[in-house]
């Protein structure tokens, strides 16, 4: 009989941690200044831009809004790369799928990607026909709240 209440009682602690855990899920904003100057090695180019960010603990979802104006041409791809700090190259981890002004999306993160991206060592990259490499980039930084 005691072995059935101390079951009890852990299956009653363990519900109400289950029903207690969303309450520690959190929403983080971001933001990433974009900017020619923040190309590795910097690039001639009259572009800016500007994304905001959130993050979503619980599920792990990130989702983005990025506006931008001034490239040389079209642009031809766009990425969050890393991981990597301010400074510092690294590949691409998400692809964007869709260019046009304002690009928006959404994707799911593993626990490493969530680390990287608290660590802020992750950063946007607009490619285009003159600049291969990047004609705009930013550092992707938590909003202080």
């Amino acid at each position: 009989m005691l072995r059935l209440r101390t079951l009890g009682t852990c299956a009653a602690l363990a519900a109400g941690l289950i029903a207690a855990a969303p309450a520690a899920a959190e929403t983080i904003p971001f933001t990433s200044a974009l900017s020619p100057a923040n190309q590795v090695p910097p690039v001639d180019s009259r572009a800016t831009g500007s994304a905001e960010l959130l993050y979503e603990t619980e599920t792990r979802m990130l989702t983005w809004m990025i506006t931008y104006s001034g490239l040389s041409s079209p642009a031809t791809a766009a990425h969050i790369h890393g991981p990597a700090a301010p400074g510092q190259n690294a590949p691409p981890i998400i692809t964007m799928t869709v260019l046009q002004n304002p690009v928006v999306g959404t994707a799911a993160l593993t626990e490493e990607q969530s680390e990287q991206l608290l660590g802020e060592l992750w950063y946007f990259n607009f490619h285009t026909p003159a600049f291969p490499g990047g004609e705009l980039r930013g550092q992707i930084i938590p909003i202080a709240q």
